[in-house]
């Protein structure tokens, strides 16, 4: 008897573009804020032109030599762009400038305060002319207020925001190890940016767009500041500890790793008890029982931590800890960061083009599943883009070899 045929599987729905395809972005842009900012854009599908200066273009650029002969900075917050070198000085750079603008969709900016107004590339006058066009300002401290003219590097922010105050241990103060500010910063500007091209879908309209790395980064600083605003003192700087809960830290192992461990609640200090330190009693022990108790005799309680942890390797150490049920990690230094089992079981690296050959990169946290993969673009060379740009907004030959000439375009 012939077998039923069966049914053929649904088909495979169409793969989504990027979600950004189509979308043009000017960004005059230096450091990190912007340009990290304007890299979300482009691994999202929008095309960056990144304006920068004829000698030497951003400053980020010299920053270092780590990456292969370029610099760490620019490489990790620059893929994917278009490097236009003109002289905004000259007002035909600036025109060069503004005829870009009048095809964009984005325009992105963290000039020094009031350079870009002195352009007439501030958002209010941009998005004056462009009503469709949603402009973005990234300033240090903001536009207006007595610190609006100060000069914002993201460790003098760190500073300005309580960061600082908060991270390190209880002698020493310390800063981030990341461009913390900046990072904020460019984040929420991503995000702004894409809230206003949402309104503009709705409204027909874009507008202007303000971040401020103090601000940005004070939002962040949102748990210590109530913690201090609301319940009247300020978080100890405790390390690698919790100012709050206990156990919560990092412990020498006999291989001479670290393995961190976080007890969130008293059922699994029960189970720590038993399963790792071997010593059920102290589960109902009254100076252990409770978080508060353990925070009370915070120094006892990491003792009796690091004595059953010392006896054992890292990895026996976590596998202890993940049969109890017990949150862990090992402290990774940045090359085991380089190599994580996790990043590399979710196939999560590629390779990225630069001017001195393909350099390893992370794909975009932000994953779009049965779309196209994040548009991880080549780094661009200083001003590789100059000549088919300005002939995109419509120069001839002569005049951009005037500009050339006369050291307005590189």
């Amino acid at each position: 008897m012939d077998q039923p045929l069966r049914p053929s599987p649904p088909p495979l729905p169409p793969q989504q573009p990027l979600p950004l395809e189509g979308l043009t972005v000017v960004a005059v842009e230096q450091a990190v804020a912007a340009p990290f900012a304007t890299r979300q854009l482009a691994d999202l599908g929008a095309r960056v032109i990144k304006v920068e200066r004829i000698d030497g273009g951003d400053f980020a650029r010299g920053y270092d030599t780590a990456a292969g002969g370029l610099a760490s900075h620019f490489v990790w917050c620059n893929r994917g762009k278009e490097s236009v070198a003109l002289d905004l000085k000259d007002p035909r750079g600036l025109d060069v400038v503004r005829r870009l603008i009048s095809g964009a969709d984005v325009f992105v900016q963290n000039l020094a305060q009031g350079a870009a107004a002195r352009l007439g590339l501030d958002a209010a006058t941009l998005c004056a002319a462009h009503p469709r066009l949603v402009a973005v300002d990234i300033s240090g401290y903001g536009p207006a207020g007595p610190y609006a003219g100060k000069r914002a590097y993201d460790m003098l922010v760190q500073c300005e925001a309580g960061l600082v105050s908060v991270t390190g241990t209880p002698e020493q103060p310390v800063k981030a190890g990341i461009p913390a500010a900046d990072v904020a910063a460019a984040m929420y500007a991503f995000s702004g940016a894409l809230a206003a091209l949402v309104r503009r879908g709705v409204t027909g309209r874009g507008g202007p767009v303000e971040v401020s790395m103090l601000e940005a980064l004070a939002e962040w600083m949102g748990h210590p500041l109530h913690h201090t605003m609301h319940g009247g003192s300020a978080p100890a700087r405790t390390g690698l500890a919790h100012a709050v809960i206990a156990p919560y830290d990092a412990y020498a192992t006999a291989d001479g790793g670290r393995v961190l461990l976080s007890v969130q609640n008293d059922r699994e200090w029960r189970r720590l008890a038993e399963q790792v330190l071997g010593q059920p009693a102290l589960g109902t022990d009254p100076a252990y029982a409770t978080n508060a108790a353990r925070v009370r005799n915070r120094e006892r309680t990491d003792a009796l931590v690091a004595r059953a942890l010392g006896a054992l390797d890292a990895d026996e150490a976590l596998a202890r800890l993940e049969a109890a049920g017990i949150a862990c990690a090992r402290l990774r230094d940045l090359h085991e960061l380089a190599e994580h089992p996790q990043l590399a079981a979710r196939d999560r690296w590629r390779e990225v083009g630069t001017p001195v050959g393909p350099l390893r990169a992370l794909l975009p946290p932000i994953t779009l599943p049965g779309g196209a993969e994040a548009r991880m673009g080549d780094v661009p060379a200083l001003g590789e883009h100059t000549e088919a740009l300005l002939r995109a907004v419509g120069m001839t030959d002569e005049e951009i070899a005037a500009l050339r000439r006369d050291g307005v375009a590189a």
